[in-house]
C-alpha cells in the first residue's frame, strides 16, 4: 500500500499541468461571488423579483455543497482524469449557457448545474498537485495552487462589477469560455491516469441524508436574514431539516459498511485538525470581505471605484504570503509559519476593532494587507500539514472534505456577521438613544449646534437619527470584528495538535499511474 508520502512517478510537464488545474481552481473561484454585483442587472433582464433573483446565488452554493462530498467515490469509480475532464467541460459549458439565459427559470437551472460541475474542480485540483509533487516540493506547489483558492473569492466581485459595467452582465459567465478551453486541452493530453480503484458500491443512504443537512443549512443561511430568521417558518423548516439530514448521516457514517466518507479519514490526527483550522478561514476568508466594502461606502462615504482599490491590497498580501509560505514551509518547521500568520490575523482583526468612519486610508490599507498576509500564511501550510501523514488512497476523498468544510465555514462566517452587524446596530441604536433627551448638554448650550440638533424640528430629528445610527453601526462593526477574532482563537490551538512533518524515506511502493 501507498504510503502517505508517496506519489505518481515523475509527471512529465509537470508546470503545464499545474497551470491548467490553477486555471480550473481559480474558474470555480471566481464564479462563488463573481455574479453578485451583476444581480439588479439580471434582475431587470429576468423580470425577476429580488427574492427570486437571489435563487442565482443560492442554487449554485446549494448544488456545489451537495456534490463536493461523493467526489472521492466518483473518483476512484470513473478515473480522476476522466471525472476531472467532465467536470470541467460541464463547468464551462453551464456558464455558457447561464450567459444566454431568457428566464429566471433557466438561470437557475443552469446555475445548478454549474454548482454541480463546478464541485468538483478545487478538491481534484488539489488532490492532482499532491500526487504529482514529492512532498518536498509541495509547499511551493500549494502556494500556486491556493492563489486561485483565496484570491478568486476576493477579486470576483471587481472582475464581475468591470465586465458588468463596461459590457454586460452575460460576460461574468462568457469570461470562463476561454480559460476553460485551455483547461480541458491541457488536462486532456498532459494529466496522468491513476489506476482505477475496486469497484464499489455507491453508499446512496448516506449520500442523501448528507444533501438533506447541507441543502437545508445553506437554504437557512442565505435566505435567513432576508426572511428574519426564527420568525420565518421557511427558515425554521430548513434549519429542522439540516439538523434532521446530518444526524442521520453521522449515525449511518459510524454504524455502516462502507459510508462513502471513509471512517478513516478520521484517524488521520493532522487532517482533523486541519478540518477545524479550515473552517475558522473559512469564516474568516469570506465574512471579513463582506464586512470591509459596506463599511468603505456606507460610513466612510468611499465611492464603489476607490472602495475596490482600497481593498484590493488584500489580495496582493494574501499572494505575496502565500509565495513566501510556499517556500519557507520546505525549510522549517509549517506550524509556525501557520502561527505567524494566526498572530498576524488576529492582530489585523484587533485592530479593525478601532476603525471608525473617520479611519484613514493608509491605516485601512495596512491593516488589510496584514490581513491578507495572514491568510496567505495560514492557508498554504495547512495543505501540507493536513495531507502529510494521510494515505494516498484518501487523498481525494480528504480534499473534497476540506473543500466542502471551507464553504460551510465562509457561509455560516457571513449569515452570522451580516446578522450580527443588523442586530447589534438596532440595538445599539435603541442604547443611544437614551441618552438623547432635553436634558442633554450638548442640547442645552444654545446656538447653532443646539438649533439644528433640536428634536422637536423634523430637520433637527433627523440629523440626530443619522448620527446615532452611524455611531450604532460603529459599534456593531466593532462587535462583528470580536467575534471574528474569537474564532480565530480555538482554531490556532488545533497547532498543537498537529503533528510536526518530517522528511518521508523513499518507498518502492507507488500510486500506480496507467500509461
Amino acid at each position: 500500500m501507498a504510503g502517505p508520502g508517496d506519489t505518481m512517478p515523475a509527471a512529465p510537464h509537470r508546470t503545464l499541468i499545474t497551470i491548467c488545474l490553477m486555471l480550473a481552481t481559480l474558474m470555480q473561484a471566481l464564479d462563488s461571488t463573481i455574479a453578485n454585483v451583476a444581480l439588479p442587472y439580471m434582475q431587470g433582464s429576468l423580470s425577476a423579483s429580488y427574492d427570486q433573483i437571489t435563487w442565482v446565488l443560492t442554487s449554485y452554493v446549494v448544488m456545489a455543497a451537495i456534490f463536493t462530498a461523493p467526489i472521492g467515490w466518483l473518483a476512484n469509480r470513473f478515473g480522476r482524469k476522466n471525472l476531472f475532464i467532465v467536470c470541467l467541460a460541464g463547468f464551462t459549458i453551464t456558464s455558457m449557457l447561464c450567459g444566454i439565459a431568457g428566464s429566471l427559470t433557466q438561470m437557475v437551472v443552469y446555475r445548478s448545474l454549474q454548482g454541480a460541475f463546478g464541485a468538483a474542480l478545487v478538491p481534484l485540483s488539489q488532490a492532482t498537485l499532491l500526487d504529482i509533487y514529492p512532498p518536498e516540493q509541495r509547499g511551493s506547489a500549494m502556494s500556486l495552487w491556493g492563489m486561485g483558492v483565496m484570491v478568486g473569492p476576493i477579486l470576483g466581485p471587481t472582475l464581475g462589477g468591470y465586465l458588468t459595467a463596461d459590457f454586460n452582465w452575460r460576460y461574468v459567465f462568457f469570461v470562463n469560455l476561454p480559460f476553460g478551453i485551455v483547461a480541458i486541452l491541457g488536462l486532456l493530453f498532459l494529466m496522468p491516469k491513476v489506476k482505477l480503484a475496486p469497484k464499489t458500491s455507491f453508499d446512496w443512504i448516506g449520500f442523501f441524508a448528507l444533501s438533506l443537512g447541507l441543502a437545508g443549512l445553506q437554504i437557512g443561511l442565505d435566505r435567513g436574514e432576508e426572511l428574519d430568521w426564527l420568525s420565518s417558518t421557511t427558515i425554521i423548516t430548513s434549519f429542522i431539516l439540516a439538523g434532521l439530514g446530518f444526524y442521520l448521516f453521522l449515525v449511518h457514517m459510524l454504524t455502516a459498511r462502507a459510508p462513502f466518507i471513509p471512517r478513516a479519514i478520521f484517524n488521520d490526527r493532522n487532517f482533523v485538525a486541519g478540518l477545524i483550522t479550515m473552517f475558522s478561514v473559512g469564516m474568516v476568508l469570506l465574512a471579513s470581505s463582506a464586512l470591509l466594502a459596506p463599511f468603505l461606502e456606507e460610513l466612510g462615504n468611499y465611492p464603489v471605484a476607490t472602495a475596490g482599490l482600497v481593498l484590493a491590497p488584500r489580495g496582493i498580501g494574501t499572494m505575496a504570503a502565500m509565495m513566501i509560505a510556499g517556500r519557507v514551509s520546505n525549510r522549517i518547521d509549517p506550524r509556525l509559519v501557520m502561527l505567524s500568520g494566526y498572530l498576524a490575523l488576529g492582530a489585523s482583526l484587533a485592530m479593525q476593532e478601532s476603525w471608525t468612519q473617520n479611519e484613514s486610508e493608509l491605516m485601512m490599507i495596512v491593516t488589510i494587507v496584514i490581513q491578507g498576509v495572514g491568510l496567505g500564511f495560514v492557508f498554504v501550510p495547512l495543505q501540507v500539514v493536513s495531507f502529510f501523514t494521510m494515505k494516498a488512497e484518501l487523498r481525494t476523498q480528504g480534499a473534497a472534505l476540506l473543500s466542502l468544510v471551507r464553504n460551510v465555514g465562509s457561509a455560516i462566517g457571513i449569515s452570522i456577521t451580516s446578522a450580527l452587524l443588523d442586530h447589534m446596530t438596532q440595538y445599539e441604536h435603541a442604547v443611544l438613544t437614551q441618552y438623547v433627551t432635553p436634558f442633554a448638554r450638548p442640547l442645552q448650550a444654545g446656538g447653532a449646534v443646539t438649533h439644528m440638533l433640536n428634536p422637536s424640528t423634523p430637520h433637527g430629528a433627523a440629523l440626530l437619527n443619522s448620527m446615532i445610527n452611524t455611531q450604532a453601526q460603529v459599534i456593531a462593526y466593532i462587535d462583528d470584528y470580536s467575534f471574528l477574532l474569537m474564532t480565530v482563537l480555538p482554531a490556532a490551538a488545533c497547532l498543537l495538535l498537529m503533528r510536526k512533518p518530517g522528511k518521508v524515506a523513499a518507498r518502492p511502493a507507488r500510486a500506480e499511474v496507467m500509461e
